[in-house]
């Protein structure tokens, strides 16, 4: 898309219509792998737990339609000024697979729909949770808050959530390996050597090009480890063209709420790191105008709506913040439309039945670099904050978040009342390494300080160089 020989486009309009709903088309197609991807993901560690994936809720129109809704809220709470998209966020995917897999107290012989209601509850007080602190942001600032969340803490927390996940990856790569190699393949080509708008789109064309093997090679009759079927078309058949989305509302339990509530702590930072992203990118200062406060609560409401219909928690999205600076035009009235494109399309069943019938496969190829990347963008998060790991303070509070995150594989469950509740490893993890960072002496983290690091808190796949 031209631009004014390079300079940065703050008026769309002067594009005309035409090149806006095309603009607004590239940032659709920007995040809807990555979006897209969530529900499908979640389906299955829930159908893997109880033989049978949710029809209503965490689907993949449901999500579309409240990343389109969540999207244009946040752009209302900014006061229309941020270009950001709100997609599904992957840093709750340890939180969805642990819902998934609990099986005392109620959730014993619990459906799918079920599990994804109370799933989704925790969501809702998640979101709540980023009002909490921007309500603290806007009184003390910034600076004062971010000190109780430095990179020592939100980094390991961010580890800790992709290698909870790698045995999901695995598990599904291995029911056709040649298959999942090709969709992790694709991904790391795209991402590595694409130019333009591919090298935005990773997973998309991970996807889309695996998805497109999947079909020839069931054509030839190939099945999978289990001698099924590569793929069964039926569902696509019989879906309608038009459609409602099968929204379900969320429902509450203190055990799922303890499960998915804390993984708020990193999808706040990611935020903010994403607010710093988008300002460098702009060339505006959004952390102060509209304020911190205002993303923050705009993310914050449009999490909490999501889960409340029962879709996955929204975060602002990095491969978004990647069209901005390859198109040059930063008009957030750009994004809004693609925000209406999201919302037509989860209309559109049919379309929907197609994603579903993605095999196990390519979602384990996918899978097996997005988990991996989740854990290394943990350690991106220290390395490029500077954080000083000759330190003990340092070493003992990330030794601690690691042996808790990734050793109480059960958590620990314990009875108020009549009501049991359980703590996860990563509740436990971000508890501790909270109260530590806390009472530790030589807290020396300041935000703004190394506005590069600052940045780097985006749990997603890279899709810019370094300048």
């Amino acid at each position: 898309m031209p631009t004014n020989n390079g300079a940065a486009i703050r008026d769309a309009k002067t594009l005309g219509t035409a090149r806006m709903l095309i603009l607004g088309l590239q940032h659709l197609f920007a995040m809807f792998g990555a979006t897209i991807l969530v529900p499908v993901l979640v389906s299955g560690y829930i159908q893997e737990a109880v033989g049978e994936a949710p029809t209503r809720g965490l689907t993949v129109a449901v999500t579309l339609f409240c990343a389109g809704v969540g999207t244009l809220i946040f752009h209302i709470c900014s006061k229309f000024k941020v270009p950001a998209f709100l997609g599904s966020s992957f840093a709750f995917l340890g939180g969805f697979h642990t819902v998934a897999n609990l099986n005392s107290g109620i959730y014993e012989n619990m459906s799918a729909n079920d599990r994804a209601a109370y799933a989704c509850g925790g969501i809702v007080v998640a979101g709540l949770l980023y009002l909490v602190l921007a309500t603290i942001i806007k009184i003390v600032g910034v600076n004062k808050v971010m000190r109780f969340l430095p990179p020592v803490v939100t980094g390991p927390i961010i580890i800790c959530i992709g290698l909870s996940l790698a045995g999901s990856a695995i598990s599904n790569a291995s029911t056709n390996w040649l298959l999942a190699f090709i969709a992790l393949a694709t991904v790391i080509i795209f991402n590595i050597w694409g130019k333009g708008m591919f090298k935005i789109i990773p997973i998309l064309m991970g996807v889309a090009i695996s998805y497109a093997v999947a079909l020839a090679m069931n054509a030839a009759g190939v099945t999978d480890a289990a001698g099924h079927p590569l793929l069964n078309l039926e569902s696509v058949s019989g879906a309608a063209i038009l459609g409602i989305p099968g929204f379900q509302f969320c429902k509450f339990d203190i055990t799922a709420i303890l499960v998915m509530a804390p993984i708020a702590i990193a999808s706040m930072m990611e935020h903010i790191g994403d607010m710093s992203a988008i300002s460098a990118t702009v060339g505006e200062n959004y952390i102060a105008d509209p304020g911190l406060h205002r993303t923050l609560m705009g993310d914050g409401i449009a999490t909490s709506f999501a889960g409340i219909v029962g879709g996955p928690a929204n975060t602002t999205y990095g491969e978004n913040t990647g069209v901005l600076e390859l198109s040059r035009v930063h008009d957030p009235l750009v994004i809004r439309i693609a925000a209406v494109f999201a919302i037509i399309l989860s209309f559109i069943p049919k379309f929907s039945a197609v994603i579903s019938t993605m095999p196990a496969a390519i979602i384990g190829g996918i899978s097996f670099i997005l988990y991996g990347m989740i854990s290394a963008i943990g350690v991106r998060n220290i390395v490029e904050n500077q954080v000083d790991l000759t330190k003990s303070r340092n070493l003992i509070i990330a030794g601690v978040i690691f042996v808790c995150g990734l050793g109480f594989s059960g958590g620990i469950t314990f009875v108020v009342g009549e009501t049991s509740i359980t703590l996860t490893a990563l509740a436990i993890a971000a508890i501790a390494g909270i109260l530590l960072n806390a009472i530790l002496p030589g807290n020396d983290y300041e935000f703004g300080k190394n506005p590069k690091g600052d940045q780097s808190r985006g749990v997603y796949i890279s899709n810019t160089d370094e300048k």
